[in-house]
Protein backbone atom coordinates (compact mmCIF):
# COMPACT_ATOMS: atom_id res chain seq x y z
CA UNK A 1 0.00 0.00 0.00
CA UNK A 2 2.79 2.43 0.92
CA UNK A 3 4.56 1.64 -2.34
CA UNK A 4 1.36 2.31 -4.27
CA UNK A 5 0.97 5.72 -2.59
CA UNK A 6 4.59 6.61 -3.40
CA UNK A 7 4.07 5.62 -7.04
CA UNK A 8 0.88 7.71 -7.20
CA UNK A 9 2.68 10.74 -5.78
CA UNK A 10 5.42 10.21 -8.36
CA UNK A 11 2.81 10.12 -11.12
CA UNK A 12 1.50 13.48 -9.94
CA UNK A 13 4.81 15.10 -10.87
CA UNK A 14 4.93 13.38 -14.28
CA UNK A 15 2.02 15.53 -15.46
CA UNK A 16 3.31 19.09 -16.10
CA UNK A 17 -0.02 20.81 -15.45
CA UNK A 18 -0.67 18.91 -12.24
CA UNK A 19 2.91 19.44 -11.09
CA UNK A 20 2.66 23.20 -11.58
CA UNK A 21 -0.68 23.31 -9.76
CA UNK A 22 0.68 21.36 -6.78
CA UNK A 23 3.83 23.47 -6.50
CA UNK A 24 1.81 26.68 -6.86
CA UNK A 25 -0.53 25.53 -4.09
CA UNK A 26 2.34 24.59 -1.77
CA UNK A 27 4.04 27.93 -2.38
CA UNK A 28 0.97 29.98 -1.50
CA UNK A 29 0.25 27.83 1.55
CA UNK A 30 3.80 28.59 2.72
CA UNK A 31 3.01 32.31 2.41
CA UNK A 32 -0.12 31.73 4.51
CA UNK A 33 2.00 30.17 7.22
CA UNK A 34 4.32 33.19 7.16
CA UNK A 35 1.33 35.43 7.91
CA UNK A 36 0.73 33.33 11.03
CA UNK A 37 4.17 34.07 12.52
CA UNK A 38 4.98 37.65 11.39
CA UNK A 39 3.96 39.82 14.34
CA UNK A 40 2.05 43.07 14.24
CA UNK A 41 4.36 46.04 14.89
CA UNK A 42 4.44 47.05 18.53
CA UNK A 43 3.26 43.71 19.96
CA UNK A 44 4.88 41.42 22.54
CA UNK A 45 3.70 38.18 21.00
CA UNK A 46 6.10 35.98 22.96
CA UNK A 47 4.23 36.56 26.23
CA UNK A 48 0.96 35.38 24.72
CA UNK A 49 2.65 32.38 23.10
CA UNK A 50 4.08 31.37 26.48
CA UNK A 51 0.61 31.71 28.03
CA UNK A 52 -0.98 29.37 25.47
CA UNK A 53 1.93 26.94 25.83
CA UNK A 54 1.47 26.84 29.61
CA UNK A 55 -2.25 26.16 29.16
CA UNK A 56 -1.65 23.41 26.60
CA UNK A 57 -3.36 25.46 23.90
CA UNK A 58 -6.42 26.14 26.06
CA UNK A 59 -7.66 29.71 25.94
CA UNK A 60 -11.42 29.36 25.95
CA UNK A 61 -13.22 30.79 22.94
CA UNK A 62 -10.15 32.76 21.86
CA UNK A 63 -8.11 29.58 22.06
CA UNK A 64 -10.58 27.87 19.74
CA UNK A 65 -10.35 30.80 17.32
CA UNK A 66 -6.55 30.56 17.57
CA UNK A 67 -6.79 27.00 16.27
CA UNK A 68 -8.62 28.08 13.11
CA UNK A 69 -6.12 30.92 12.64
CA UNK A 70 -3.29 28.37 12.65
CA UNK A 71 -1.77 29.78 15.86
CA UNK A 72 -1.62 33.33 14.46
CA UNK A 73 -3.61 34.82 17.33
CA UNK A 74 -1.22 33.60 20.02
CA UNK A 75 1.68 35.13 18.07
CA UNK A 76 -0.16 38.47 17.67
CA UNK A 77 0.53 37.94 13.97
CA UNK A 78 -0.62 39.69 10.82
CA UNK A 79 -3.05 36.85 10.10
CA UNK A 80 -4.50 36.80 13.65
CA UNK A 81 -8.07 37.05 12.34
CA UNK A 82 -7.46 34.13 10.01
CA UNK A 83 -9.81 33.61 7.10
CA UNK A 84 -12.89 33.03 9.26
CA UNK A 85 -14.35 36.54 8.65
CA UNK A 86 -14.41 35.80 4.92
CA UNK A 87 -16.06 32.40 5.51
CA UNK A 88 -18.61 33.95 7.87
CA UNK A 89 -19.40 36.68 5.34
CA UNK A 90 -19.78 34.13 2.54
CA UNK A 91 -22.15 32.01 4.63
CA UNK A 92 -24.23 35.04 5.62
CA UNK A 93 -24.55 36.18 2.00
CA UNK A 94 -25.40 32.64 0.87
CA UNK A 95 -28.16 32.33 3.46
CA UNK A 96 -29.52 35.79 2.64
CA UNK A 97 -29.58 34.80 -1.03
CA UNK A 98 -31.77 31.82 -0.15
CA UNK A 99 -34.26 33.79 1.99
CA UNK A 100 -34.15 37.34 0.55
CA UNK A 101 -36.01 37.59 -2.80
CA UNK A 102 -33.99 40.60 -3.99
CA UNK A 103 -30.66 38.79 -3.62
CA UNK A 104 -32.18 35.60 -5.02
CA UNK A 105 -33.29 37.48 -8.13
CA UNK A 106 -29.86 39.11 -8.43
CA UNK A 107 -28.16 35.69 -8.27
CA UNK A 108 -30.14 34.53 -11.32
CA UNK A 109 -29.32 37.62 -13.40
CA UNK A 110 -26.34 37.89 -15.73
CA UNK A 111 -23.43 39.29 -13.76
CA UNK A 112 -25.40 39.02 -10.53
CA UNK A 113 -23.11 36.42 -9.05
CA UNK A 114 -20.15 38.81 -9.42
CA UNK A 115 -22.09 41.50 -7.58
CA UNK A 116 -22.95 39.10 -4.75
CA UNK A 117 -19.28 38.15 -4.40
CA UNK A 118 -18.51 41.88 -4.14
CA UNK A 119 -21.08 42.23 -1.36
CA UNK A 120 -19.42 39.33 0.44
CA UNK A 121 -16.05 41.08 0.31
CA UNK A 122 -17.51 44.31 1.67
CA UNK A 123 -19.08 42.33 4.52
CA UNK A 124 -15.72 40.62 5.12
CA UNK A 125 -14.06 44.02 5.66
CA UNK A 126 -16.83 45.03 8.08
CA UNK A 127 -16.45 41.80 10.08
CA UNK A 128 -12.66 42.21 10.11
CA UNK A 129 -12.97 45.71 11.53
CA UNK A 130 -15.36 44.55 14.25
CA UNK A 131 -13.34 41.47 15.24
CA UNK A 132 -10.09 43.40 14.91
CA UNK A 133 -11.25 46.00 17.43
CA UNK A 134 -12.30 43.22 19.83
CA UNK A 135 -8.96 41.40 19.49
CA UNK A 136 -6.99 44.64 19.85
CA UNK A 137 -8.95 45.45 23.00
CA UNK A 138 -8.24 41.98 24.46
CA UNK A 139 -4.50 42.51 23.82
CA UNK A 140 -4.56 46.02 25.30
CA UNK A 141 -6.19 44.76 28.52
CA UNK A 142 -4.97 41.14 28.70
CA UNK A 143 -5.60 40.56 32.43
CA UNK A 144 -9.25 39.63 31.95
CA UNK A 145 -8.70 37.04 29.19
CA UNK A 146 -5.12 35.97 29.97
CA UNK A 147 -4.37 35.97 33.72
CA UNK A 148 -0.72 36.58 34.53
CA UNK A 149 0.02 38.73 31.49
CA UNK A 150 0.42 42.41 32.34
CA UNK A 151 1.43 43.91 28.99
CA UNK A 152 1.22 42.83 25.36
CA UNK A 153 1.14 46.24 23.66
CA UNK A 154 4.39 48.19 23.36
CA UNK A 155 2.82 51.28 21.75
CA UNK A 156 1.98 54.05 24.23
CA UNK A 157 -0.48 55.90 21.97
CA UNK A 158 -3.71 53.88 22.11
CA UNK A 159 -5.23 55.55 19.03
CA UNK A 160 -2.14 54.72 16.98
CA UNK A 161 -2.16 51.18 18.38
CA UNK A 162 -5.79 50.51 17.39
CA UNK A 163 -5.19 52.04 13.96
CA UNK A 164 -2.11 49.89 13.29
CA UNK A 165 -3.47 46.64 14.78
CA UNK A 166 -6.92 46.73 13.18
CA UNK A 167 -5.60 47.85 9.79
CA UNK A 168 -2.86 45.20 9.70
CA UNK A 169 -5.20 42.38 10.80
CA UNK A 170 -7.83 43.41 8.24
CA UNK A 171 -5.20 43.52 5.49
CA UNK A 172 -3.93 40.10 6.60
CA UNK A 173 -7.37 38.54 6.28
CA UNK A 174 -7.95 40.10 2.86
CA UNK A 175 -4.55 38.79 1.73
CA UNK A 176 -5.46 35.30 2.95
CA UNK A 177 -8.75 35.58 1.06
CA UNK A 178 -6.93 36.53 -2.13
CA UNK A 179 -4.40 33.72 -1.71
CA UNK A 180 -7.25 31.23 -1.22
CA UNK A 181 -8.96 32.41 -4.40
CA UNK A 182 -5.70 32.11 -6.34
CA UNK A 183 -5.24 28.52 -5.11
CA UNK A 184 -8.78 27.63 -6.20
CA UNK A 185 -8.25 29.16 -9.64
CA UNK A 186 -4.66 28.18 -10.43
CA UNK A 187 -3.81 25.49 -7.88
CA UNK A 188 -5.37 22.26 -6.68
CA UNK A 189 -8.25 21.95 -4.21
CA UNK A 190 -10.46 24.56 -2.58
CA UNK A 191 -8.12 27.38 -1.61
CA UNK A 192 -10.04 28.83 1.33
CA UNK A 193 -10.56 25.39 2.87
CA UNK A 194 -6.89 24.52 2.38
CA UNK A 195 -5.84 27.72 4.18
CA UNK A 196 -7.80 26.59 7.25
CA UNK A 197 -6.60 23.00 6.95
CA UNK A 198 -2.91 23.92 6.75
CA UNK A 199 -3.35 26.00 9.90
CA UNK A 200 -4.94 23.06 11.72
CA UNK A 201 -2.29 20.57 10.55
CA UNK A 202 0.48 23.00 11.51
CA UNK A 203 -0.47 22.37 15.13
CA UNK A 204 -0.15 18.59 14.77
CA UNK A 205 3.53 18.43 15.95
CA UNK A 206 2.57 20.38 19.05
CA UNK A 207 -0.28 17.93 19.70
CA UNK A 208 2.04 14.94 19.28
CA UNK A 209 4.50 16.46 21.74
CA UNK A 210 1.70 17.10 24.24
CA UNK A 211 0.47 13.51 23.81
CA UNK A 212 3.96 12.18 24.57
CA UNK A 213 4.26 14.46 27.61
CA UNK A 214 0.99 13.06 28.96
CA UNK A 215 2.62 9.68 29.57
CA UNK A 216 5.98 11.00 30.72
CA UNK A 217 6.47 10.56 34.49
CA UNK A 218 7.88 14.09 34.79
CA UNK A 219 5.10 15.77 32.82
CA UNK A 220 3.70 17.37 35.98
CA UNK A 221 0.06 16.64 35.05
CA UNK A 222 -2.25 16.20 38.01
CA UNK A 223 -4.04 13.23 36.43
CA UNK A 224 -2.16 9.95 36.26
CA UNK A 225 -2.08 9.14 32.56
CA UNK A 226 1.01 6.94 32.32
CA UNK A 227 -0.91 3.74 31.80
CA UNK A 228 -0.49 1.86 28.52
CA UNK A 229 -4.20 1.13 28.42
CA UNK A 230 -5.07 4.83 28.40
CA UNK A 231 -2.81 5.44 25.42
CA UNK A 232 -4.29 2.51 23.53
CA UNK A 233 -7.82 3.76 24.22
CA UNK A 234 -6.92 7.21 22.91
CA UNK A 235 -5.40 5.75 19.75
CA UNK A 236 -8.46 3.53 19.27
CA UNK A 237 -10.75 6.54 19.75
CA UNK A 238 -8.76 8.54 17.18
CA UNK A 239 -9.03 5.72 14.62
CA UNK A 240 -12.77 5.38 15.24
CA UNK A 241 -13.35 9.14 14.94
CA UNK A 242 -11.36 9.49 11.71
CA UNK A 243 -13.00 6.39 10.24
CA UNK A 244 -16.45 7.63 11.23
CA UNK A 245 -15.81 11.07 9.75
CA UNK A 246 -14.67 9.56 6.45
CA UNK A 247 -17.66 7.20 6.36
CA UNK A 248 -20.26 9.88 7.14
CA UNK A 249 -18.62 12.46 4.85
CA UNK A 250 -18.97 10.10 1.88
CA UNK A 251 -22.21 8.40 3.00
CA UNK A 252 -25.20 8.89 0.75
CA UNK A 253 -28.61 7.40 0.16
CA UNK A 254 -29.18 6.53 -3.49
CA UNK A 255 -32.75 7.23 -4.62
CA UNK A 256 -33.52 5.21 -7.81
CA UNK A 257 -34.75 7.29 -10.75
CA UNK A 258 -36.35 5.82 -13.90
CA UNK A 259 -36.49 7.80 -17.15
CA UNK A 260 -39.28 6.95 -19.57
CA UNK A 261 -38.73 6.14 -23.24
CA UNK A 262 -38.64 9.33 -25.31
CA UNK A 263 -38.26 10.46 -28.90
CA UNK A 264 -35.84 13.20 -29.94
CA UNK A 265 -36.31 14.05 -33.60
CA UNK A 266 -36.35 10.77 -35.52
CA UNK A 267 -34.45 8.90 -32.85
CA UNK A 268 -36.08 6.90 -30.09
CA UNK A 269 -34.20 6.72 -26.79
CA UNK A 270 -34.90 3.80 -24.48
CA UNK A 271 -35.69 4.38 -20.83
CA UNK A 272 -32.74 4.59 -18.44
CA UNK A 273 -32.29 3.84 -14.78
CA UNK A 274 -30.19 6.15 -12.67
CA UNK A 275 -30.06 7.28 -9.05
CA UNK A 276 -30.15 10.50 -7.09
CA UNK A 277 -27.53 10.69 -4.30
CA UNK A 278 -28.70 12.30 -1.05
CA UNK A 279 -25.79 12.98 1.27
CA UNK A 280 -26.25 11.96 4.89
CA UNK A 281 -24.16 14.90 6.09
CA UNK A 282 -25.59 17.36 3.58
CA UNK A 283 -24.66 20.43 5.65
CA UNK A 284 -21.04 19.36 6.10
CA UNK A 285 -19.26 21.32 8.81
CA UNK A 286 -21.54 24.37 8.48
CA UNK A 287 -23.79 23.66 11.52
CA UNK A 288 -20.75 23.47 13.81
CA UNK A 289 -19.31 26.68 12.36
CA UNK A 290 -22.69 28.44 12.80
CA UNK A 291 -22.99 27.26 16.39
CA UNK A 292 -19.43 28.21 17.29
CA UNK A 293 -19.70 31.61 15.60
CA UNK A 294 -22.86 32.50 17.52
CA UNK A 295 -21.61 31.17 20.87
CA UNK A 296 -18.47 33.29 20.60
CA UNK A 297 -20.49 36.44 21.40
CA UNK A 298 -22.72 35.82 24.48
CA UNK A 299 -19.89 35.41 27.00
CA UNK A 300 -17.90 38.55 25.96
CA UNK A 301 -21.15 40.54 25.78
CA UNK A 302 -22.18 39.41 29.28
CA UNK A 303 -18.70 40.23 30.60
CA UNK A 304 -18.91 43.67 29.02
CA UNK A 305 -22.29 44.33 30.63
CA UNK A 306 -20.94 43.13 33.97
CA UNK A 307 -18.07 45.63 33.76
CA UNK A 308 -20.36 48.41 32.49
CA UNK A 309 -22.85 48.02 35.36
CA UNK A 310 -20.16 47.42 37.99
CA UNK A 311 -21.71 50.16 40.15
CA UNK A 312 -24.95 48.15 40.32
CA UNK A 313 -23.95 44.92 42.12
CA UNK A 314 -27.15 42.97 41.39
CA UNK A 315 -27.02 43.54 37.61
CA UNK A 316 -23.25 43.07 37.46
CA UNK A 317 -23.38 39.81 39.42
CA UNK A 318 -26.21 38.49 37.21
CA UNK A 319 -24.29 39.12 34.01
CA UNK A 320 -21.08 37.78 35.56
CA UNK A 321 -22.85 34.58 36.63
CA UNK A 322 -24.37 34.18 33.16
CA UNK A 323 -20.95 34.70 31.55
CA UNK A 324 -19.50 32.03 33.84
CA UNK A 325 -22.32 29.61 32.92
CA UNK A 326 -21.64 30.17 29.22
CA UNK A 327 -17.94 29.51 29.59
CA UNK A 328 -16.50 27.25 26.89
CA UNK A 329 -16.86 23.64 28.00
CA UNK A 330 -19.56 24.16 30.64
CA UNK A 331 -22.59 21.87 30.64
CA UNK A 332 -24.89 24.76 29.67
CA UNK A 333 -22.56 25.63 26.82
CA UNK A 334 -22.56 22.02 25.60
CA UNK A 335 -26.35 21.75 25.81
CA UNK A 336 -26.87 24.95 23.80
CA UNK A 337 -24.07 23.93 21.43
CA UNK A 338 -25.65 20.54 20.72
CA UNK A 339 -29.13 22.00 20.22
CA UNK A 340 -27.79 24.62 17.81
CA UNK A 341 -25.95 22.00 15.75
CA UNK A 342 -29.18 19.99 15.39
CA UNK A 343 -31.12 23.13 14.47
CA UNK A 344 -28.62 24.45 11.93
CA UNK A 345 -28.32 21.02 10.29
CA UNK A 346 -32.01 21.19 9.37
CA UNK A 347 -31.82 24.93 8.68
CA UNK A 348 -29.03 24.43 6.14
CA UNK A 349 -30.92 21.62 4.39
CA UNK A 350 -34.12 23.71 4.36
CA UNK A 351 -32.36 26.64 2.69
CA UNK A 352 -30.10 24.76 0.29
CA UNK A 353 -32.04 21.59 -0.68
CA UNK A 354 -35.02 22.51 -2.88
CA UNK A 355 -37.06 19.33 -3.25
CA UNK A 356 -39.84 21.14 -5.15
CA UNK A 357 -37.46 22.25 -7.89
CA UNK A 358 -35.87 18.79 -8.06
CA UNK A 359 -39.31 17.18 -8.44
CA UNK A 360 -40.24 19.65 -11.21
CA UNK A 361 -36.96 19.03 -13.05
CA UNK A 362 -37.51 15.27 -12.90
CA UNK A 363 -41.03 15.67 -14.25
CA UNK A 364 -39.89 17.90 -17.13
CA UNK A 365 -37.18 15.41 -18.13
CA UNK A 366 -39.50 12.40 -17.99
CA UNK A 367 -37.96 11.01 -14.83
CA UNK A 368 -39.76 9.53 -11.85
CA UNK A 369 -39.02 7.58 -8.68
CA UNK A 370 -40.49 4.05 -8.95
CA UNK A 371 -43.61 3.74 -6.83
CA UNK A 372 -43.87 7.51 -6.23
CA UNK A 373 -46.23 9.87 -8.05
CA UNK A 374 -44.49 12.66 -10.02
CA UNK A 375 -44.80 16.28 -8.89
CA UNK A 376 -46.02 16.86 -5.33
CA UNK A 377 -45.71 13.17 -4.40
CA UNK A 378 -42.03 13.17 -5.41
CA UNK A 379 -41.44 16.40 -3.48
CA UNK A 380 -42.98 14.96 -0.31
CA UNK A 381 -41.00 11.74 -0.70
CA UNK A 382 -37.69 13.63 -1.05
CA UNK A 383 -38.56 15.88 1.89
CA UNK A 384 -39.31 12.87 4.11
CA UNK A 385 -36.18 11.00 3.01
CA UNK A 386 -33.94 14.04 3.51
CA UNK A 387 -35.40 14.73 6.95
CA UNK A 388 -34.64 11.18 8.12
CA UNK A 389 -31.04 11.04 6.90
CA UNK A 390 -30.38 14.62 8.11
CA UNK A 391 -31.27 13.50 11.64
CA UNK A 392 -28.59 10.80 11.46
CA UNK A 393 -26.04 13.28 10.11
CA UNK A 394 -26.95 15.91 12.74
CA UNK A 395 -26.59 13.43 15.63
CA UNK A 396 -23.22 12.36 14.24
CA UNK A 397 -22.07 16.00 14.00
CA UNK A 398 -23.18 16.63 17.58
CA UNK A 399 -21.19 13.65 18.88
CA UNK A 400 -18.08 14.59 16.90
CA UNK A 401 -18.32 18.25 17.99
CA UNK A 402 -18.61 17.48 21.70
CA UNK A 403 -15.84 14.86 21.92
CA UNK A 404 -12.97 17.42 22.17
CA UNK A 405 -14.87 19.42 24.81
CA UNK A 406 -15.48 16.33 26.95
CA UNK A 407 -11.87 15.16 26.58
CA UNK A 408 -10.37 18.58 27.26
CA UNK A 409 -12.64 19.99 29.94
CA UNK A 410 -13.92 16.94 31.80
CA UNK A 411 -11.24 14.26 31.29
CA UNK A 412 -8.27 16.65 31.57
CA UNK A 413 -6.81 15.77 28.17
CA UNK A 414 -4.59 18.65 26.93
CA UNK A 415 -6.59 20.79 24.47
CA UNK A 416 -3.84 20.55 21.85
CA UNK A 417 -4.43 16.77 21.86
CA UNK A 418 -8.22 16.83 22.29
CA UNK A 419 -8.84 18.99 19.20
CA UNK A 420 -7.62 16.18 16.93
CA UNK A 421 -10.13 13.70 18.38
CA UNK A 422 -13.14 15.38 16.88
CA UNK A 423 -14.80 18.74 16.41
CA UNK A 424 -14.47 21.14 13.53
CA UNK A 425 -10.74 20.55 13.13
CA UNK A 426 -10.99 16.89 12.17
CA UNK A 427 -14.13 17.42 10.06
CA UNK A 428 -12.54 20.20 8.04
CA UNK A 429 -9.20 18.41 7.65
CA UNK A 430 -10.73 15.11 6.52
CA UNK A 431 -13.29 16.75 4.21
CA UNK A 432 -10.75 19.03 2.55
CA UNK A 433 -8.17 16.27 2.10
CA UNK A 434 -10.78 13.98 0.53
CA UNK A 435 -11.87 16.75 -1.84
CA UNK A 436 -8.26 17.49 -2.80
CA UNK A 437 -7.63 13.79 -3.42
CA UNK A 438 -10.65 13.66 -5.73
CA UNK A 439 -9.32 16.56 -7.79
CA UNK A 440 -5.85 15.02 -8.02
CA UNK A 441 -7.33 11.66 -9.04
CA UNK A 442 -9.41 13.31 -11.76
CA UNK A 443 -6.20 14.69 -13.28
CA UNK A 444 -4.49 11.30 -12.99
CA UNK A 445 -7.39 9.40 -14.53
CA UNK A 446 -7.55 11.81 -17.47
CA UNK A 447 -3.92 10.89 -18.25
CA UNK A 448 -4.56 7.16 -17.64
CA UNK A 449 -2.62 6.98 -14.38
CA UNK A 450 -3.72 5.03 -11.32
CA UNK A 451 -5.15 7.01 -8.45
CA UNK A 452 -4.65 6.68 -4.71
CA UNK A 453 -7.03 3.72 -4.54
CA UNK A 454 -6.92 0.49 -6.54
CA UNK A 455 -9.97 1.30 -8.61
CA UNK A 456 -8.84 4.86 -9.20
CA UNK A 457 -11.65 6.66 -7.40
CA UNK A 458 -12.94 7.39 -3.97
CA UNK A 459 -16.18 5.52 -3.67
CA UNK A 460 -19.20 6.82 -1.80
CA UNK A 461 -21.05 4.67 0.70
CA UNK A 462 -24.68 3.66 0.71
Amino acid sequence: MFRSIVNTLGNCFKIPELQSRILFTLGLLAVCRLLAVIRIPGMNGQALSDFFASKGGDGGMLGMYNTFAGGAFEHCAVGALGIMPYISATIIIQLLTAVWPRLSKLAREEGGRTQIIKYGRYLTVALCLGQGIYFASSWLHPQAQFPGITQLVLIDNQVLYYLVAVTVMTAGTMLLMWLGEQITERGIGNGVSLVITIGILARLPRAVRALIDMFHPSSGLETDYHFAGTGLLLILLLVMVVGGVIAITQAQRKIPVQYAQRAVGRKMYAGQTSFMPLRVNYAGVMPIIFAQSILMFPQPVCSWFANTFSKTPFIADSFRSLAQSLNYGSWLYMAIYSAMILFFSYFWVATQFNEIQIADDLKKNGGYIPGVRPGQGTSDYLHHAMSRITLAGAIFLTIIATIPIILGRHLQIPPDVAQFFGGTSILIAVGVLLDTMRQIESHLMMRHYDGFLKKGRIRGRF
